[in-house]
């Protein structure tokens, strides 16, 4: 009879199942109240009295082995279920990863950099809330100039020196101040004026302007760092400098490039000249060299800046400038493939 329990705790040992029904079949056939652990229990007393010590030693053997499958099997079980009700089915084929996307400012913003930085250009940044003399005076700007009010300003309520910077020009500023020529620095970054929202223009938008002081720089070496920019960007390698007026740099000149009339687009954007307004430039005012503790006569520069925003739109053909700040899923994925 030893032997036998000995063969059932071996057959115990070596069950194995994934079913519920057979575990419970399993429990009932040796932990039942009819199983045959009872009927081992119930013939102890036919067991010899040399031989009971042995027999319950097998018996108890049995019992713990039964129950200690029973509650690995069980524990097995459960295990399986609760990793199906949290992460479904594990033997699925896995979601594919949802590939993100630059936003398009940013990706122009990174285009215009990477251009001007394979040419010497360093990036340069200051703060969003600025001061009148970084934003307004010390660009040939003083109180009461009328050029100030090309430009409406959000003044912070609190302090009527401090305001919302309205372009970058503020962060050459600061980097003449604190940095002495030959200077090459490009200023990305986002500004503020105080205009309607329309489909073309905003309150916020975004500008990379570009300053250059050295020795002897003249105004075609800014010709031609322009004529590269435009031909790397654009892939364009005509352009014009019409005169223009700012009040930080004198001569001035608006930039076009010829971007052509082969399509309607064309006619429609470049209201049927082919030329397209993209930046204005100028050679820096020695007004703001000396604002900035630079000799004009021993240094000259020039300075140029473009909105971000009227780039990308060019470049995407995008017809309204509030698509950028809407954040909708459906226009910003069709960047996925941008860099």
């Amino acid at each position: 009879m030893i032997d036998k329990i000995k063969q059932h705790i071996a057959e115990v040992e070596a069950f194995k199942t994934e079913s519920a029904k057979e575990v419970e079949a399993f429990r009932i056939k040796y932990l039942g109240k009819k199983g045959i652990l009872n009927d081992f229990f119930a013939s102890f007393k036919e067991v010899p009295n040399e031989q009971k010590k042995e027999f319950g030693q097998a018996v108890n053997a049995l019992k713990k082995a039964s129950e200690a499958k029973v509650t690995d099997l069980k524990e097995n079980l459960e295990s399986k279920q609760e990793e199906k009700g949290v992460y479904g089915d594990l033997s699925r084929p896995g979601e594919p990863i949802e590939i993100g996307s630059r936003h398009p400012i940013s990706i122009v913003k990174n285009q215009i950099i990477e251009i001007f930085s394979n040419i010497g250009f360093n990036v340069s940044e200051g703060p969003e809330m600025e001061d009148d003399w970084h934003n307004f005076t010390a660009l040939n700007l003083p109180e009461y100039h009328p050029a100030r009010d090309m430009q409406d300003t959000f003044f912070i309520q609190t302090d009527p020196d401090i305001l919302l910077r309205t372009h970058t020009s503020s962060v050459q500023v600061r980097y003449m101040e604190n940095n002495k020529p030959p200077i090459r620095t490009i200023s990305p970054g986002r500004v503020f004026r105080n205009e309607a929202i329309s489909s073309r223009s905003h309150c916020i938008f975004h500008q990379v302007e570009g300053l250059y002081i050295d020795k002897n720089v003249s105004f075609a070496d800014l010709k031609q760092t322009l004529l590269y920019f435009t031909k790397q960007l654009f892939g364009k390698s005509k352009i014009r400098l019409r005169p223009s007026y700012f009040p930080f740099t004198e001569p001035s000149a608006e930039v076009d490039i010829y971007w052509g009339l082969e399509t309607e687009t064309d006619y429609r954007i470049t209201k049927g000249t082919g030329w397209l307004e993209i930046m204005g430039c100028g050679m820096v005012d020695p007004n703001v060299l000396r604002n900035c503790n630079i000799d004009p006569t021993e240094y000259s520069g020039f300075a140029f800046g473009m909105g971000i925003e009227r780039i990308a739109m060019l470049l995407y053909q995008i017809g309204d400038i509030r698509m950028f700040y809407e954040n909708d899923i459906r226009f910003l994925e069709q960047f996925k493939s941008s860099f």
